[in-house]
């Protein structure tokens, strides 16, 4: 059965994550206490309701624990999304993840029960910033405080040698998990596989490591 989706709280975060989703093809119940917002969004997700999710009748109400997965979004309320988050996990709602404004924010969350949380402004901070030092990071996705996966453009050094002549892993720990050539990926690339012009390489390893590889190849 395909996962259903609540998000609480449709700000800038929230609403462009239940918009991605409903895109995707999932189920998503959107929830916010601004008639406004409730009103802009009616046309975006499956359903959007306008209800106070710290009251925990509403949300017995609307069946929030026959959801799979819950997004705390709500903005800069630090005490609601701490509330809704522990009612969340009391109606037995499978996984919760709520969103942090802060290193603090976010300790709390996790005492109280998040199973994962997140730092989208933080997040989008860091990726911005590898793109800025970098002309060849396209984007970067954080698997965790030390790990990433990043997208870069192949570097004119990098340009018709092999994965084995690049040495990639003995010498940096990154690891090219695929390879974007146009609207083509090669998933798992071999070591007699050679990096083209535009390519787009998509390489897993530390942060410390791909940061020397960024340096050591940077135009």
């Amino acid at each position: 059965m395909q996962k259903q989706f609540v998000i609480i709280g449709i700000g800038r975060f929230g609403s462009s994550l239940a918009r991605t989703l409903t895109n995707m093809g999932y189920d998503v119940l959107a929830i916010d206490s601004n008639v406004e917002r409730v009103q802009n969004f009616t046309s975006e997700v499956t359903h959007v309701v306008e209800a106070d999710a710290t009251e925990p009748e509403t949300l017995k109400a609307l069946g929030i624990g026959n959801f799979d997965v819950a997004v705390v979004a709500i903005g800069d309320c630090i005490q609601a999304s701490i509330l809704v988050t522990v009612l969340l996990k009391d109606l037995g709602v499978k996984k919760v993840v709520a969103k942090a404004i802060n290193d603090l924010h976010g300790r709390v969350l996790e005492k109280v029960g998040a199973d994962k949380v997140v730092y989208p402004e933080r997040d989008m901070g860091i990726r911005i910033a590898h793109q800025l030092i970098s002309t060849n990071v396209l984007d970067q996705i954080e698997l965790s405080s030390d790990f990433s996966v990043q997208e870069v453009l192949a570097p004119p050094k990098l340009i018709d040698k092999t994965l084995k002549e690049l040495d990639l892993r003995p010498r940096f720990g990154v690891s090219v998990m695929a390879i974007k050539r146009g609207g083509e990926i090669l998933v798992n690339p071999g070591a007699d596989d050679t990096v083209k012009a535009r390519d787009v390489l998509v390489v897993l390893g530390s942060n410390v490591e791909l940061a020397r590889f960024e340096e050591e190849y940077h135009e």
